[in-house]
């Protein structure tokens, strides 16, 4: 009985997969904020090198992974697949449950795949400095680690609500040699026009978004994103085309593949390259983005146009929002609270190429609760969501007798959230009720 399905580090993904050009129709341009033209090339340089912004518009379906690059993936990737026997016999299920663990790489997440390219292609062209916001912390992790790598400084505006429940995330990032700020900080425009109207804020990673690009303003300097952007979707495509492989040698074939939805990066990197064969009338799995009911940009927000920020500095983007005023409530899955979808991912929703569901945290962590005690790896709040989805599923297959073969991304570990556990564990985590007038003062102001 195999648990563990390894890939040698020969079979490390030489080339990252780009969806676009498979796709039925191309996805809406981002728009010059203040002509509404679609953006060019010199438009995005203030903010990103080069090599990045190709790779933003690129329209070849393979893009090579630089050498320097795989060097530092060797780090931790191929990441393991894991067969959740244990997790399958509590449920008494006959569906074949396989996570894709991401968890292994030096900061506890998949988040790494796109930062070190990033720092990678920056250094490169002789930045010297990055900034960056993060909302849980695992992004600035990510990035401070990548920079670190390549001799870069990095500066990273942290959401409030998780700057004081994750203490040893910011650690971490210090740890690395990154300079870290609560955001909303008194020390850019844009965080002290936040905190002259609300003292209190909890933050959000639009408010953060706005800090770290206003930082980014000196020659030296970039800005480097997370999630959201082509780029970085397109990076995190070695997740999906390692569990191809891995599969593959488990002679196994995805009914449904399950991810959980922030900005977009974890589920994009593990559905694109099984979206490509499904395409191909290789294989025909259901795939399922599942996000918090207290942000649910996917489920309840509005296919348009919105700025990425707060204070509309970004690009105009076409995707599912909430609004870029809209602070969610601060949930544990502090990832997973951003005001709009990837447009990319938005696109392909609106092509009706996935589904989507939003969930309460309770239910997520109770599904964190039982991974950790049948499997033994405590996950992250955010793909707790995804686990959630993929529980529930499998107990459908308990009740019909189905032997469906069920994939998840198990995007990082939550030896970081034991606080958000504890708070659960203790009965004192609530779900929190987006009310739908919330959401339209918010959707009231797109641009």
């Amino acid at each position: 009985m195999t648990t563990k399905i390894l890939l040698d580090e020969s079979k490390l993904p030489a080339r990252w997969y780009n969806v676009v050009p498979d796709l039925p129709a191309p996805p809406p341009p981002p728009l010059h904020p203040g002509t509404r033209e679609p953006l060019g090339p010199d438009d995005l340089a203030p903010l990103f090198p080069m090599d990045l912004i190709a790779q933003e518009v690129s329209g070849d379906r393979y893009v090579d992974i630089p050498e320097e690059v795989r060097e530092v993936y060797r780090l931790w990737r191929p990441t393991p697949l894991i067969r959740a026997h244990r997790l399958e016999r509590a449920l008494g299920t006959p569906a074949r449950i396989y996570v894709k663990y991401e968890g292994v790489s030096p900061v506890g997440s998949h988040k790494p795949n796109t930062a070190v390219p990033q720092a990678f292609y920056n250094a490169r062209q002789g930045v010297r400095r990055l900034t960056t916001e993060t909302g849980a912390g695992q992004w600035g992790s990510a990035l401070a680690f990548a920079c670190a790598q390549f001799s870069l400084d990095c500066e990273v505006w942290m959401v409030r609500a998780s700057y004081d429940q994750k203490p040893y995330r910011r650690s971490m990032m210090r740890l690395y040699g990154a300079q870290v700020h609560a955001s909303p900080s008194p020390i850019t425009s844009s965080g002290a026009k936040v905190l002259a109207d609300d003292p209190d804020s909890p933050g959000s990673l639009g408010i953060a978004i706005s800090e770290a690009v206003e930082s980014a303003t000196p020659e030296d300097t970039r800005y480097a994103l997370g999630s959201v952007l082509n780029h970085v979707l397109m990076h995190q495509t070695v997740i999906g085309e390692e569990a191809l492989e891995q599969l593959a040698l488990a002679g196994d074939v995805p009914d449904l593949i399950v991810g959980c939805t922030g900005g977009g990066s974890n589920f994009a990197g593990l559905f694109f390259p099984f979206l490509r064969e499904k395409l191909a009338g290789n294989m025909n799995p259901d795939i399922r983005a599942v996000e918090p009911a207290a942000c649910p940009s996917f489920t309840r927000g509005r296919y348009a146009y919105d700025f990425g920020d707060t204070a509309g500095f970004t690009p105009l983007l076409k995707m599912h929002t909430l609004g870029h005023d809209f602070v969610p409530d601060p949930i544990h899955a502090g990832g997973l609270r951003y005001h709009g979808m990837a447009p990319l991912l938005s696109h392909m929703y609106d092509l009706n190429l996935f589904e989507a569901e939003a969930r309460h945290q309770r239910e997520c962590f109770e599904a964190g609760v039982l991974f950790a005690r049948t499997e033994g790896i405590v996950p992250a709040p955010e793909p707790t969501h995804a686990l959630a989805a993929a529980i529930a599923e499998a107990r459908r297959c308990a009740e019909s007798g189905e032997p469906k073969v069920i994939l998840t991304a198990l995007c990082g570990h939550g030896h970081l959230d034991m606080a958000a556990y504890d708070r659960y564990l203790s009965g004192r985590m609530e779900d929190h009720t987006l009310p739908q007038s919330r959401l339209d003062e918010a959707l009231a102001n797109l641009p």
